[in-house]
Parts: structure tokens; C-alpha cells; sequence
């Protein structure tokens, strides 16, 4: 049903209408968690004064793509279809992009590591410059295709009342831009977290390759949940592990300086 249409308006406006609505916007959420994450690294190179642009304009630019691909539905169905075969495997356009973007983000993560683990901790970011910040706009918006992609396949797969798509998108980037300053503040605050995160995506990056080789569907295995579990776990343990370490300096801090209490 079309955007405009009257029927998908009183489909929306009902009680199976809105459930749906509010489950696709916290299923494009979680979806969204990677597209935040790898926004925020890049945006995490830039001057403190130019990283809140860059989020802004990264997830200003995935609501764009997810609503311009939403209105071309059917030409995103088309793109299931195989293109070519090698022997009995058939090749899509769908394929050629998951492949491309989790190629893309896994060689893109794996070098910010090393570059990481190779220059000093403490080493200051440099002043910002007009390429420096169109490079990690360019990076954030081959990322923001590919992810975008992915989170209409699944919203098409929930539901096919175009309303319900475009306001659970809008819903569910609106959110994550109130809290994407939160989420960078956090990742970049603590680099024991920020590294967490960057092996999440390589995760994400190897996931994107086997769906493109169709991987989950011959052994019925989606993988995905596994990763974002996995991730959860980890963070949780390792948040964990930051609230005892900040509770014994407080600790220290008190048996050393007794007059201050």
C-alpha cells in the first residue's frame, strides 16, 4: 500500500497497525546499533567541535536513504534476483552489495585497529580540514547504503504498509540522533569499549559477507542474533568491570585524603 493511500492510513490507525509500528521502530534500532557504532568511530577521528556534525549529517543521511529506498520497493525486490550464476550459485544484486559494503567495513575496521594499536593512546586528534571531514562523510555514507539496505529488507519482510515503514524509520532515527552523542561520548570516553565495538563491527562486516554468500540460508542459521548477543554480553561485562575499577579509585581516594568525606 502506498504512502498516500487511504487504506494504508486506516491500516496504520488500528491496534494491529500501531503494534507493528512499534516493533519494526525497536527492530530498526538494534539494526541501527552497528550504523551508530561506525558513525561514531569515524566521527571520533574529527575535532570534539566537528563530531556532532558529522553524526548529524551521517544519520540525517540514513533516514534519507531508508525513506528513498522504501519508495522504490519494488526495484529493491528486483534486486533478489540473480544476476549471474557460478555454478549453482546465483549471484544478485543484493548479494554484490552486502558483499561489497561487509568487505568494505570489515578492511575499514580491521585498519582502524591497527592504527589503534600502533600510534600512542594519548596521541592528540589533528586539526580538522575540508577533505579530512568529507573523507569520513564519504565513509559514513557507503556504510549508510549498505546498512540501509539491509533495514528495509527487513522492514519489508514485516510489514508492507508503507506509513507503517516510513514512520518506524523516522521514529527509530530520530532516536538514535538524541542518543548518538551519548553513545560517542561513551565509545571514545573508554577505549577498552571503543575497541569492543570495533571488533563488533568486523563481526558485523564477516556477517554481511556470508548473507551475501548465502551462507545463513544453507545451514538455516542466522547470525546475526548471535553477534548482537554476543556483543551485548561483552559490553555488559566489561561496564561492569569499569563501574569496580572507578568504584576503588573512589575507594583510594577516600582512605588517602580521609578530610575530604
Amino acid at each position: 500500500m502506498g504512502f498516500f493511500e487511504p487504506a494504508a492510513w486506516e491500516a496504520f490507525f488500528t491496534v494491529n497497525g500501531i503494534i507493528t509500528m512499534f516493533s519494526l521502530t525497536l527492530l530498526e534500532i538494534v539494526l541501527g546499533i552497528d550504523n551508530i557504532i561506525f558513525i561514531s568511530i569515524v566521527a571520533g577521528k574529527l575535532p570534539r567541535s566537528s563530531q556532532q556534525r558529522a553524526r548529524m549529517i551521517g544519520l540525517s543521511l540514513a533516514l534519507i536513504f531508508r525513506i528513498l529506498l522504501l519508495s522504490v520497493i519494488s526495484w529493491i525486490a528486483g534486486l533478489t534476483e540473480p544476476l549471474f550464476h557460478f555454478g549453482n550459485f546465483g549471484a544478485s544484486g543484493r548479494d554484490l552489495i552486502l558483499m561489497a559494503g561487509g568487505l568494505f567495513l570489515t578492511f575499514k575496521t580491521i585498519m582502524e585497529i591497527y592504527e589503534k594499536l600502533s600510534r600512542d593512546e594519548h596521541e592528540e586528534t589533528g586539526t580538522v580540514t575540508a577533505v579530512g571531514f568529507a573523507k569520513a562523510i564519504v565513509q559514513i555514507v557507503i556504510l549508510d547504503i549498505v546498512f540501509s539496505f539491509d533495514s528495509i529488507l527487513t522492514a519489508v519482510a514485516i510489514s508492507s504498509n508503507l506509513v507503517i515503514m516510513i514512520l518506524a524509520v523516522i521514529i527509530a532515527i530520530i532516536i538514535m540522533i538524541a542518543f548518538s552523542g551519548v553513545v560517542s561520548d561513551f565509545i571514545n570516553k573508554y577505549q577498552t569499549i571503543k575497541m569492543l565495538a570495533m571488533v563488533f563491527l568486523v563481526a558485523i562486516g564477516l556477517v554481511l559477507i556470508l548473507e551475501s554468500l548465502h551462507i545463513e540460508e544453507t545451514f538455516h542459521l542466522d547470525l546475526k542474533p548471535y553477534v548482537y548477543v554476543a556483543m551485548a554480553f561483552s559490553l555488559t561485562v566489561e561496564t561492569l568491570n569499569l563501574l569496580r575499577t572507578r568504584n576503588a579509585q573512589i575507594r583510594t581516594r577516600k582512605h588517602h585524603h580521609p578530610e575530604q568525606n
